[in-house]
């Protein structure tokens, strides 16, 4: 049997100079399956490859599961922070999202402003999450 921590899913996208990488993986120690509970890690990494000072202000998820079941999410920054990115700057973080079902997806965007104040929205590329051994 493979180690579920090998088992990861990424993605990867680029808008406006803004880079978003996502690794996302199954977390056996946070999920109950017999409750229909599971539960996956993503970590992001948001690096600015821009010219000028952006900053994250607020995030857009759109989260559907193995049913077609689609839950949007939208909020304030990510992990309570509103980070501010010089050029070649990045930012990291994880978080969690539970499902009711083995696999789904994620996917969404960070609106962000740069320094003269304008906004646009850096896309967050669609990334599986998959307990491993659910899919054959």
């Amino acid at each position: 049997m493979s180690d579920p921590d090998l088992f990861v899913t990424t993605s990867e996208a680029e808008t406006g100079g803004v880079r978003v990488r996502v690794q996302a993986r199954y977390s056996p120690e946070h999920s109950h399956p017999p409750a229909s509970r599971w539960f996956f890690l993503y970590t992001i990494r948001i690096s600015n490859e821009g010219e000028t000072t952006v900053q994250l202000l607020n995030r857009h998820w759109t989260i559907v599961d193995a049913t077609g079941h689609t839950e949007e999410v939208h909020g304030p920054g990510v992990v309570g922070e509103q980070p501010t990115l010089e050029p070649g700057q990045s930012f990291e973080y994880t978080s969690g999202c539970p499902l009711a079902t083995p696999f789904g997806s994620m996917a969404g965007s960070y609106e962000m402003q740069r320094k003269d104040g304008t906004r646009f929205e850096a896309e967050v590329a669609l990334f599986q999450l998959i307990q491993p051994g659910s899919i054959h």
